[in-house]
């Protein structure tokens, strides 16, 4: 047991922060990304805020596609797949399994990890993304499976266009995207 905590001490120290210009790439990815995203809800919806255009989880994929789009999780494949794969499961759970809601969404969540690591999707956001489909309001659960292909789908593409525009401005040969495709 005195292993098992000694594990939680950590021991190295935090890394530096990131030189201006990379927050600053960042910022303008993130800012581009979900105000286009929010354009294309104001186009398709009246209510922003009551837009389903709009899903929380895309701004942590905005945090990975643009803050550190070198690694694994912010690649193309992993971006959309990772959030398509996640939407099915949760609509499926959802829509299929009569279970109290609690007991539904760590199935979403859970599953969705399972199958973006057997896919090689793996997007953090993609667990968010499940848990919507599950949580959400009764006009995310009335779209169904439609809920996958809008908003999930487009907003996961709009999101990837912005990042192919954003992150291969900067000169820095570190910073190119995507590292692969598939």
């Amino acid at each position: 047991m005195n292993s098992f905590f000694k594990r939680m001490r950590g021991g190295e120290t935090c890394p530096p922060r990131k030189p201006f210009s990379k927050i600053a790439w960042s910022w303008l990815g993130a800012f581009l990304g979900i105000y286009l995203v929010s354009v294309m809800s104001r186009l398709t919806h009246l209510d922003l805020l009551n837009s389903m255009f709009l899903v929380g989880s895309f701004g942590a994929s905005a945090v990975l596609i643009y803050g550190a789009p070198q690694v694994e999780f912010s690649q193309p494949r992993n971006l959309v797949g990772g959030h398509v794969i996640s939407a099915i499961i949760g609509v499926s759970i959802y829509k299929y399994l009569s279970l109290d809601i609690a007991v539904l969404g760590a199935l979403a969540v859970s599953f969705s990890i399972v199958a973006m690591h057997f896919t090689r999707t793996l997007h953090p956001p993609g667990g968010a993304t499940a848990l919507i489909a599950v949580i959400g309001s009764a006009q995310v659960h009335s779209s169904g499976y439609m809920f996958v292909l809008s908003p999930i789908a487009t907003g996961a593409v709009i999101l990837l266009v912005v990042a192919l525009f954003v992150n291969n401005l900067s000169s820095n040969p570190k910073r190119h995207y995507p590292r692969y495709w598939v």
